[in-house]
């Protein structure tokens, strides 16, 4: 029997190590494209910030994606709400995150990330510009590019979030958020085995909104090759606030503000909390053929229910149980009415969009930056490119061996959500809404209800291999019980 058992053995080992990849996603024009299907990619998705900005602390060996059981708990409860993509803002660069961006990976869900933090020295001072853009800054978001640049789920990196926040900051801040821009974006091309796109998050400041995505997506003399140039525009909105109408929202202000895009567009956050529980009626406008030759999706503000706002979606509790909250339920039944195969349609015209030149002409606002001089990189930057930095610390795939999720989970009725576990999808998916995932070969469909049952298996390629290789083994098996 030792033969037999090598056999089982290695079967079992083979099952395990096999680590499907979602699709990469790259940029052409003003859309999100699947680099293999070429099917447009719409961003939905949720912040994911487990304890607030508060509580990233330095040093602690924790942040957001370095515990792979909590990951597993939130990705399965992201799966079946229909989730695509996470924003993640305060990452320490230094720790293991291979086994939470592999769960999210076999989920079909992105990751946005952050490479900033509020900690000092880890983001740009728009009142100190001069002294804060320096090499150890770099290094600093050079090495969040080294942890995450590896993961095939990684889908951008923002350069910067609510930099300028007022009309006096529009002044000086532009022309440094061009060049953290380029910085990225010339490290990624030097230091990573693939592209992964540079973008900018900004806060709803009407007076200097169209300014500020005007003098962040044009090319410098028109080279269209330009690395200072952002490449996705995110836009943190919370004008929709209750059952209100796509004006009363000022969504059609929004649409005509940024109808000649040529870059993707979307909400990095949004999800109004005057009006409670939230309804999420915008999901449908946002998704709709009003917005959607425009925009590019959105990512909800958030997951985790913080003590100092009432933005969340799930309840977490210190022993590691979850409660979802009716917000849940609410934003999930908007997801469910979303068509997604219109979603994925390709538009010719917007992939082939070209930016334009970067000149004063563009600028509205008195007193914005008009000047397209961007600052050179701090000494000592230019070598961080050259030879990366030391001592990366570089992620990678990792397989993923348990899909039940072992903590409870309670639905916002009270009950025990029985069952809950992730659901990998084979490697041409991402996950969507409904659980039904039309952007590969077949249709996946962990469970979309908010009974919480057990997700539904999924037929297809990946599982057909597994199928495969079971009738080879008892084969082998029963040969070798009969000789």
């Amino acid at each position: 029997m030792p033969f037999l058992n090598k056999i089982i053995f290695a079967f079992l080992a083979l099952t395990i190590s096999v680590a499907s990849a979602v699709q990469n996603i790259k940029v052409q024009g003003a859309d999100y494209v699947n680099n293999v299907t070429s099917d447009r990619f719409q961003i939905i998705g949720v912040a994911y910030q487990p304890g607030g900005s508060a509580g990233f602390i330095a040093g602690s060996g924790v942040d957001p994606l370095s515990n792979g059981t909590l990951c597993l708990r939130d990705a399965a409860l992201m799966q079946r709400l229909g989730i695509n993509t996470i924003r993640v803002y305060n990452l320490d660069p230094s720790l293991n995150h291979d086994m939470c961006a592999s769960i999210f990976n076999a989920v079909g869900i992105y990751m946005l990330l952050d490479v900033n933090s509020p900690l000092p020295n880890e983001s740009l001072n728009p009142g100190d510009l001069t002294s804060s853009y320096n090499s150890a800054y770099l290094n600093r978001i050079f090495a969040v590019v080294e942890a995450f640049k590896d993961y095939p789920n990684t889908l951008g990196f923002f350069g910067g979030n609510e930099v300028m926040q007022d009309p006096g900051s529009g002044a000086n801040v532009p022309p440094y958020l061009r060049a953290v821009t380029r910085d990225l974006k010339n490290y990624i091309a030097k230091n990573s085995p693939r592209n992964i796109p540079v973008g900018y998050s900004a806060a709803d400041v009407r007076d200097i909104l169209a300014d500020s995505f005007a003098y962040l997506s044009c090319d410098i003399d028109g080279n269209a090759a330009d690395m200072s140039r952002i490449d996705f525009f995110g836009l943190n909105s919370y004008s929709w606030c209750g059952d209100v109408t796509f004006k009363d929202a000022g969504y059609d202000i929004l649409v005509q503000m940024f109808s000649n895009t040529t870059i993707p567009v979307f909400f990095s956050e949004y999800g109004c909390n005057k009006v409670e529980p939230r309804l999420f009626t915008e999901v449908q406008a946002l998704y709709g053929p009003n917005m959607t030759g425009v925009m590019s999706g959105g990512i909800i503000y958030e997951y985790v229910q913080e003590v100092s706002n009432n933005y969340g979606l799930v309840d977490l509790y210190d022993n590691g149980t979850a409660a979802l909250r009716v917000d849940y339920d609410n934003l999930q039944t908007q997801y469910n009415k979303l068509d997604i195969k219109r979603l994925q349609s390709g538009n010719a015209s917007a992939t082939a969009l070209k930016s334009p030149e970067c000149s004063g002409d563009l600028i509205a606002e008195p007193g914005f930056a008009k000047s397209f001089k961007v600052p050179s990189i701090p000494t000592g930057g230019q070598t961080l490119i050259d030879n990366g930095i030391e001592n990366p610390n570089n992620g990678k795939l990792v397989p993923v061996t348990q899909n039940a999720v072992p903590m409870d989970v309670y639905g916002s009725n009270g009950g025990l959500l029985r069952n809950l576990a992730i659901q990998p999808l084979p490697q041409d998916q991402s996950n969507t809404p409904n659980g039904q995932d039309t952007t590969g070969s077949t249709n996946a469909s962990p469970s979309g209800t908010s009974s919480g049952g057990k997700p539904k298996s999924t037929s297809g390629a990946g599982h057909a291999s597994i199928s495969l290789l079971l009738g080879i083994v008892a084969t082998v098996i029963f040969s070798f019980q009969h000789t």
